[in-house]
C-alpha cells in the first residue's frame, strides 16, 4: 500500500484584525486534510476485485487516482482568486461608507452588531467539526490574546472611519504587513533585513502624510473631517489598530495549524463582545438607533464584513498569499472612489502622497514575502 496524502491547509487573513487557517476543497485537490491509503499499481489486496478505488479522488478507480503518475489535477478558474479578492475589497469598503452614513450610534455598539454576526456564522461550524469552545488547554491563552487584541483592532479601526476621512483610515490599515514583520522579528526571532527596515520607513513616512501634525505642518491643516483634534484620535486610533491586527497575526503564526480557524474567530468574536457590552454600559452609549435606515445600516454591515471575509478565505484557498495582498490594494482604491462620490469628500495631495508610501512599503513587504516562499519551495523540491 502506498499512502498518499489527501490534504493541505492554507493560512488566512480576517476583518478587523482577524488571519484564520482552513483546509482546501475538494475541488482545489483537496480532501479533509487527513491521509488516505491507495493500492500501488501491480499490488492486489487478498480478496480485492481487480477494480481499485481511491478514496480521496471521490471514487475514481486507480488509473485516474490523484496519485498515479502523470494525472493532471483539474485546473482552477485563471484569475478566479484575484476576482475573490477584489469582491472582498469592495463589500468591506462599502460596509465602511456604511459606517460613516450611520447617525449617532457609537463604534463600539456598530462592532457589537459585528461580533453577533460572527458567532451565529461561526457556530454550526464548531458544533459540526466538534472543535469545542475552549481549544486546548496550551493554546488557550494565545487564543484569549488573539480574541482581545482582534476585536480591539476593529473597535478602533470602526472608530477612526467615525471620525477621519475614510480613504486616510483604510491607508493607514494597510501598513498592518510592515508592523507584522517587525513584530515577527521581536517575539518570533524571524529574520528583519534592510528591506524590511526600508518599507517600515516608508509606512511611517504615510502615516505621518496623513495625520499631519501641527509641528510639521503648521496649524492651518486642510483636508479634514471635523476639527484637527478628532482627526488625530482617529489617526492614533487607526495606527493602533494596525499595530493589534499585526500582533494577531503573530498570535497565530505562534500557534500554527494546532487550532481550528473556526474556534480563532470564536474567541475573537466572545471576547469582542463582551467587551463592547460592557464598555457600552460604563459609557452609557447602549441604544437601538432611532432611524429605520440606521438600523437596515447595521445589519448591512456585519452581512458585507461576513461576505468579505468569506471571499478573502476563499481567495486565499486557491491562490498564493502574495498576488492576493498585492491585489488588496484595491481597499484603497475603492476607499477614494466611494469617498468622492458618496461623502463629496476630495483627498489632498497630501492624502495621496501618504497612500503612494504605505500602498508601496505593503506592497513591497507583500512581493518580498512572496519571492522567499517561492525560492524556499524550489529549494525543498530540489
Amino acid at each position: 500500500m502506498v499512502l498518499c496524502q489527501g490534504g493541505e491547509a492554507a493560512a488566512l487573513p480576517a476583518a478587523g484584525g482577524k488571519e484564520p487557517e482552513a483546509p482546501l476543497s475538494q475541488e482545489d485537490g483537496a480532501g479533509t486534510g487527513q491521509p488516505c491509503l491507495c493500492p500501488a499499481p501491480g499490488v492486489e489486496a487478498a480478496g480485492a476485485e481487480e477494480r481499485r478505488v481511491c478514496g480521496c479522488c471521490s471514487g475514481a478507480c486507480w488509473p485516474r487516482c490523484c496519485g498515479a503518475p502523470g494525472t493532471k489535477k483539474k485546473a482552477a478558474c485563471p484569475g478566479l482568486g484575484l476576482f475573490y479578492t477584489v469582491l472582498s475589497a469592495f463589500l468591506f469598503s462599502v460596509a465602511s461608507l456604511f459606517l460613516k452614513k450611520i447617525e449617532d450610534v457609537h463604534s463600539v455598539e456598530v462592532s457589537a452588531f459585528r461580533c453577533v454576526f460572527q458567532m451565529a456564522f461561526v457556530l454550526p461550524g464548531l458544533i459540526y467539526y466538534k472543535t469545542g469552545f475552549l481549544g486546548p488547554k496550551g493554546k488557550r491563552i494565545f487564543l484569549f490574546f488573539r480574541g482581545f487584541l482582534g476585536s480591539s483592532a476593529m473597535i478602533l479601526l470602526y472608530y477612526a472611519f467615525q471620525v477621519m476621512p475614510l480613504a486616510d483610515a483604510t491607508v493607514i490599515t494597510f501598513s498592518s504587513p510592515v508592523f507584522t514583520s517587525l513584530l515577527a522579528w521581536i517575539f518570533l526571532k524571524e529574520k528583519y533585513s534592510v528591506w524590511d527596515f526600508l518599507f517600515t520607513l516608508f509606512a511611517i513616512t504615510g502615516v505621518v502624510l496623513i495625520a499631519r501634525p501641527p509641528f510639521l505642518f503648521g496649524s492651518n491643516v486642510t483636508g479634514i473631517e471635523g476639527s484637527y483634534t478628532d482627526h488625530l484620535k482617529g489617526t492614533i486610533a487607526a495606527v493602533t489598530s494596525t499595530v493589534s491586527a499585526a500582533s494577531t497575526f503573530v498570535i497565530l503564526r505562534k500557534v500554527g495549524k494546532s487550532v481550528h480557524y473556526f474556534l480563532s474567530i470564536w474567541y475573537y468574536a466572545v471576547i469582542g463582545l463582551i467587551g463592547c457590552v460592557v464598555a457600552l454600559f460604563v459609557m452609557n452609549e447602549w441604544r437601538l438607533p432611532y432611524c429605520g435606515k440606521d438600523r437596515v445600516f447595521l445589519i448591512l454591515i456585519g452581512l458585507l464584513g461576513l461576505g468579505g471575509q468569506i471571499f478573502l478565505t476563499k481567495a486565499l484557498q486557491i491562490e498564493k498569499a502574495g498576488p492576493v495582498a498585492i491585489m488588496k490594494t484595491m481597499d484603497v482604491v475603492f476607499a477614494f472612489i466611494l469617498q468622492i462620490l458618496f461623502l463629496n469628500h476630495l483627498p489632498t495631495w497630501w492624502t495621496v502622497g501618504g497612500a503612494l508610501c504605505v500602498v508601496a512599503s505593503s506592497s513591497g513587504t507583500a512581493i518580498r514575502k512572496w519571492r522567499q516562499s517561492l525560492k524556499k519551495a524550489k529549494q525543498n523540491e530540489i
